[in-house]
């Protein structure tokens, strides 16, 4: 019975992330995560939110924080912005971007620079789909 309840918590918690995929408008978008949106227009902000844990169990916090960072491009693109920087940590599953129109401009890297919830850096490389 124990692995039965196991087995239904890993599926739960994979099913998590099912449906969170950048669109056409998100694919668009890049993150500014060395923050250089200098001679960019500002477009405002957006606030995203995922599921941070699954009843008592935390869900895996890269995992959280690649989520979120799709879901401000996909939400940035409504708004006609074509760079989203973060404007803080991710608490509580919810992050605020900051949202900008930089053109062309394409210096700042698609690079992810964080710390984890042990203090621990992170740094992520997202794949290119061919």
């Amino acid at each position: 019975m124990k692995a039965v309840a196991a087995g239904v918590a890993c599926l739960l918690l994979a099913a998590c992330s099912w449906g969170i995929r950048l669109d056409s408008g998100g694919e668009k978008v890049r993150a500014a995560w060395n923050g250089d949106v200098a001679g960019c227009r500002d477009m405002g902000q957006v606030t995203v939110s995922v599921l941070d844990h699954l009843g008592p169990m935390d869900r895996n916090d890269l995992k959280v924080r690649d989520e979120l960072e799709v879901m401000a491009r996909n939400e940035a693109a409504t708004i006609g912005a074509d760079t989203v920087k973060p404007l803080g940590e991710p608490r509580d599953g919810e992050q605020r971007w900051g949202a900008w129109h930089c053109g062309n401009d394409r210096r700042a890297p698609m690079r992810i620079e964080q710390r984890d919830r042990e203090g621990k850096n992170v740094e992520t490389f997202p794949v290119e789909e061919h």
